[in-house]
């Protein structure tokens, strides 16, 4: 029976980190267990230009614990007034690794996002002849659209036109939550790959709504019915290299998370490695796990993987704490909802 697990070091291919005092909170819980993340730029005002993705940067390394070795990946916010030669710019320099795609009104500070995809077209073509992933939150906005069909939805109006009328768009599909967009990224080619978010692989749609509401469990996109989630543990534990690790962890203060107009996201970022390494076990494939969390997304992103391991170790069960506390208010951390049997050593 396998008791400690050796990988390279992961990387987080989807992180929120904030700004201000909450980045200063939590960035250090990223940088313990995680080499390399992508991050969002979906701030209050937004990154949009490689400015403000440079001056991000710069924050996010000056409230890094000292002596931390984790290296912040930029990416652009796609809007409507994105300039493709700043993007290119911003890409030569180094600056940036991906733009983000937000459907104006999809989730948290969206609004800036895209609603005429014909006045993206440029940036697009652009970002295909020099090989910038989009990188997209898929999920249609439309009032008529039910929230649970959303995904599905997006696929089938946005996504695929999308691609053929680019072609060679290098696309990632962030936080795949159906088995319809598992089936999508499957036959989509060697530029289409998806992440998948650790609490999407634990919870289903019950989990937030049976017995009570539970507003720590309410992210977009939403959790959907367990067989969604099961087809999502099959797809990340079958070595496919479509598929890797984006934690989607975004911290909210808990005032914000419990108000009447709640915001989406989980804090899962302490908590990632632990409750991976007990998901992929139950599944009979911890030895898919390094595939999944550390090889398949440099490999997509064109990077090496890591020279250095991270080493996880099975004993007593424990629960991970409640939350953490930041200077922008306390921060709930995932409850997986079982005792975790793997923790983080070395």
């Amino acid at each position: 029976m396998t008791t400690t697990l050796t990988l390279r070091r992961p990387d987080d291919w989807h992180l929120h980190l904030r700004d201000g005092a909450m980045l200063r909170g939590v960035v250090a819980h990223s940088a313990r267990d995680f080499a390399r993340a992508i991050i969002m730029p979906n701030l209050v005002p937004p990154v949009v230009t490689g400015d403000d993705a440079a001056a991000y940067r710069a924050r996010i390394a000056a409230s890094l614990p000292q002596g931390a070795d984790f290296t912040p990946l930029m990416t652009l916010y796609l809007t409507e007034g994105t300039d493709a030669d700043d993007v290119a710019r911003a890409h030569a320099a180094g600056i940036v690794r991906a733009v983000k795609l937000y459907p104006a009104g999809a989730t948290t500070n969206s609004a800036s996002g895209v609603r005429d995809f014909a006045r993206v077209q440029g940036v697009l073509e652009r970002m295909a002849d020099i090989g910038l992933p989009l990188l997209v939150h898929g999920e249609v906005t439309d009032p008529d659209i039910d929230i649970f069909d959303r995904e599905s939805v997006f696929i089938d109006r946005v996504l695929a036109p999308l691609r053929a009328r680019v072609p060679g768009l290098r696309v990632v599909m962030e936080h795949v939550t159906t088995r319809e967009a598992v089936d999508y990224v499957r036959g989509g080619g060697p530029d289409l790959a998806a992440t998948i978010t650790t609490h999407h692989l634990i919870i289903n749609r019950n989990a937030i709504l049976a017995g009570g509401i539970r507003p720590h469990y309410y992210c977009l996109p939403v959790a959907k019915r367990e067989t969604h989630r099961l087809a999502l543990v099959e797809a990340a534990t079958s070595g496919d290299p479509a598929f890797f690790l984006g934690t989607d962890s975004a911290p909210h203060a808990d005032a914000a998370k419990l108000s009447p107009c709640g915001c989406a996201g989980i804090f899962s970022a302490p908590v990632t490695m632990p409750c991976l390494a007990h998901v992929f076990e139950d599944a009979g494939a911890l030895d898919r796990l390094e595939a999944f969390a550390c090889l398949n997304g440099p490999a997509f992103y064109r990077l090496p993987p890591n020279d250095t391991t991270i080493t996880l170790e099975k004993g007593d069960p424990w629960a991970p704490p409640a939350m953490i506390e930041t200077g922008a208010g306390p921060v709930t951390v995932l409850d997986p909802g079982f005792p975790l049997r793997w923790r983080v050593t070395s």
